[in-house]
């Protein structure tokens, strides 16, 4: 069972939860219990981050491409799904593997709560910045780039 806790003082750690209360309600006196904690990801960060993103794809320009050729009689489009896993790649967040005719196909490594950690999400948004200032939005500073998304998550 997981229960969510918080901290409330130096030396005390209570139910954050309707749910996590009842468990701990249920234990007997002077009951040990045992329990791996983890603290949990900032869910504002992870806002922030899909703020970040959403905006260098309103940024992006496909002009560029607009003369490319079809594929398989299709156009291609403008997809965001694709755009945030290959900003997650260029930002080093990835694996590889061999496919059947022997080529590399590299994918986007998960970025769900429950597969990173703080830390290498914190990593991961610092790494984002880095490639969307090379490639998208080139003439921001990180500065300004921080200041629109903080904007933007003031609206959220």
């Amino acid at each position: 069972m997981k229960i969510s806790l918080k901290k409330v003082s130096d030396i005390m750690i209570v139910p954050n939860d309707k749910d996590s209360a009842d468990f701990i309600d249920k234990l007997k006196y002077n009951q040990v219990i045992v329990a791996d904690f983890k603290k949990s990801r900032n869910y504002n960060f992870h806002k922030k981050y899909f703020a970040l993103i959403k905006f260098a794809y309103e940024h992006w320009e496909t002009d560029t491409f607009q003369n490319c050729t079809k594929f398989k009689g299709l156009k291609p489009e403008k997809n965001f799904e694709t755009f945030r896993n290959d900003l997650t790649i260029l930002a080093g967040h990835y694996e590889s593997a061999f496919r059947i005719d022997g080529s590399v196909r590299v994918k986007a490594k998960s970025i769900s709560f429950a597969k990173m950690n703080e830390e290498s999400f914190a990593e991961l948004y610092s790494a984002t910045i880095d490639v969307i200032l090379k490639k998208i939005l080139v003439n921001y500073t990180e500065k300004e780039l921080d200041d629109v998304v903080n904007e933007i998550m003031g609206y959220l």
